[in-house]
């Protein structure tokens, strides 16, 4: 591997051209065909300089910086590709969850609707059961009450009855008739053996 040209060496290519161009200057004010001939071997020089000069910046400087940005391009390029991959990756798992989580909704509605309807017939269970229990009691107090009336009601006409005989009987009862049932009891009293 050929060493790199430094700067001072080509500070010092520069300063020999720049010498031989003031050379070529002062040889120019000399004869006119010398002039012409050194004129063409100045050419040709300050050609290879340039040349030289052009293939040390493009064939020595500048394939490393290239180089350089070539791997930097690269890098970025396998980073973005990296992060593209995860990003995608990411994107599959988010489109997974959204896809499952329409589902789950589709499932939590028909099982609140289920649940709904459960809790519906468990109320109207519910419903009828005390509704029964309601008609069974009002059912109870109304023979309770029945039965109590039927009790006030003989007890009303059996102190009606009462009443009335009472009243037959004051109206009735003269003295001679409590007389003759008071013998005829006493006769009665009398007939049975002892």
């Amino acid at each position: 591997m050929k060493p790199a040209l430094r700067p001072h060496n080509c500070l010092v290519v520069f300063a020999g051209s720049l010498l031989l161009a003031v050379t070529a200057l002062g040889a120019e004010q000399g004869a006119e065909a010398a002039q012409q001939k050194i004129g063409m071997y100045f050419k040709w020089v300050h050609f290879f300089i340039l040349a030289a000069l052009f293939y040390w910046v493009f064939g020595k400087l500048l394939p490393p910086t290239f180089r350089r940005n070539a791997d930097a391009i690269s890098s970025a390029i396998r980073k973005a590709a990296i992060v593209k991959a995860e990003a995608e990756k990411r994107l599959q798992e988010a489109a997974a969850k959204l896809a499952s989580l329409e589902n789950e909704v589709a499932n939590f509605k028909a099982q609140a609707q289920q649940d709904a309807a459960a809790e519906l017939e468990r109320l109207r269970a519910t419903t009828q059961l005390d509704v029964e229990k309601v008609r069974t009691a009002a059912r109870a107090e109304m023979e309770a009450a029945e039965r109590a009336a039927r009790v006030e009601l003989k007890e009303l006409a059996a102190k009606l009855a009462v009443d009335g005989a009472e009243s037959l009987v004051a109206q009735q009862m003269t003295p001679a008739v409590q007389e003759a049932m008071i013998s005829s009891f006493v006769q009665s009293l009398q007939r049975r053996p002892n």
